[in-house]
């Protein structure tokens, strides 16, 4: 807006300076507006140089390459996880049944991957544990406790007829059930 341009229209000069002034204002604003979006514009410029030459098809790819890779170790290490607490169950349960050596068990119990997917793991593990038991009791602790024959020979050389006399009482012992 010009000064003359006002003039022409008849406005006085005192109010044609007042709406100089005040349009002058809103100028200022505008061109304070104008200069702040054309930093920003600089700004937004020189960020997106530094991505020239960058392939989004080749990130993309690069992305889901690694999260299919995440998948694949996520899986991997629940499956350990589940190898760890199946293998943990099935020991306890040996050293619970009484087993005396949990590997030569766990190798006569055969296909132990039906017994990690079976539904009722705990009943499926005592049933291959009592089938194991049926067939090789000397892996397992026995519910009877064994004869002991203690000797109670006097000081000084054993006399072989005293020997003899304990051998005799351990044999019936071990037939009879009963002390003599």
């Amino acid at each position: 807006m010009e000064r003359k341009f006002l003039e022409d229209l008849g406005i006085a000069s005192d109010l044609v300076d007042k709406i100089i002034s005040e349009h002058g204002k809103d100028i200022n604003t505008i061109k304070a507006q104008r200069d702040t979006y054309k930093t920003q514009l600089d700004t937004t410029k020189a960020e997106l140089k530094k991505f020239d030459g960058v392939n989004v098809e080749d990130l993309r790819g690069q992305i889901t390459k690694l999260q299919t890779d995440l998948s694949t170790k996520e899986n991997e290490i629940a499956e350990k996880l589940s190898d760890i607490e199946f293998n943990s169950a099935l020991e306890s349960a040996i050293k619970a049944a009484g087993g005396r050596n949990a590997k030569a068990i766990t190798a006569l119990i055969g296909d132990t991957k039906t017994l990690k997917t079976s539904k009722n793991q705990e009943a499926d593990i005592k049933a291959a544990l009592e089938a194991v038991k049926k067939d090789n009791d000397y892996l397992f602790e026995s519910a009877k406790p064994p004869y002991v024959v203690a000797s109670t020979s006097g000081a000084g050389k054993p006399n072989p007829d005293d020997k003899k006399a304990q051998a005799n009482e351990a044999l019936r012992m071990l037939i009879t059930g009963k002390e003599a």
